[in-house]
């Protein structure tokens, strides 16, 4: 077994020599990657997602017992 190059540690690992999304010079911006600062209302705003899409089964679950 052979050590990988860095040309092909990028190729296994999707690397393209950058952190790049789309195009974009952006990065990472799951849960604040490039902007910790917003780590907050991310997990905020998934927070609200979990709670919606509870809420939306509980709600479906209830009107399929009650018919």
């Amino acid at each position: 077994m052979r050590d990988l190059t860095a040309t092909e540690i990028g190729w296994v690992s999707g690397g393209a020599d950058s952190c790049t999304s789309g195009g974009a010079d952006d990065g990472n911006e799951y849960l604040g990657g490039t902007s910790p600062n917003n780590f907050g209302k991310v997990l905020i705003a998934v927070y609200e997602g979990a709670v919606a899409a509870t809420s939306h089964v509980i709600e479906r679950v209830a009107n399929a017992l009650s018919d």
